[in-house]
């Protein structure tokens, strides 16, 4: 049975889909099979696509998401999932919040994945210029790294 991992942002529609893409192009060239979706604690942009500018940065590192759709987070997810990982701190409150008691998914930080970055949210590119994307991708690579030595 493969493990489950759903990333969660604000509105995912940046953070959560890059994150989801970084560890899909992480396991493909690992030869890993995980199971992987994002979701955000909003549903301001339910089934739209991720950002132009996520998407850009995405296709150009060679992990596209133009095919991505965002949706909110569900309670569901807390017994689909087998880890729940929130990109900030601000969401991960929430998802302690909103986590059933029924739920098993084991939550934690992006970042925490990352050593020396523990604790830290990442940062949300969306009010930023252009660049702040690429930093993002850097970020998220970093963490799907990460994600990959803690699982396997």
């Amino acid at each position: 049975m493969a493990i489950s991992v759903l990333f969660v942002c604000m509105g995912n529609i940046c953070r959560s889909p890059l994150a989801e893409a970084a560890l899909r192009q992480q396991c493909s060239d690992m030869e890993l099979s995980l199971i992987i979706d994002s979701a955000g604690t909003h549903d301001w942009h339910a089934d739209q696509p991720p950002d132009e500018r996520a998407q850009a940065v995405a296709a150009k590192n060679g992990a596209p998401i133009d095919h991505l759709r965002a949706r909110g987070v569900r309670t569901a997810d807390f017994r689909d999932f087998d880890h729940i990982i929130a990109l900030d701190n601000d969401n991960m409150a929430y998802l302690e919040e909103l986590q059933p008691s029924d739920g098993s998914a084991l939550l934690s930080l992006f970042l925490d994945h990352v050593i020396g970055r523990e604790g830290e949210g990442l940062v949300d590119p969306y009010y930023e210029l252009e660049d702040a994307f690429d930093k993002t991708w850097a970020d998220v690579v970093a963490g799907a790294k990460g994600i990959i030595a803690k699982i396997f």
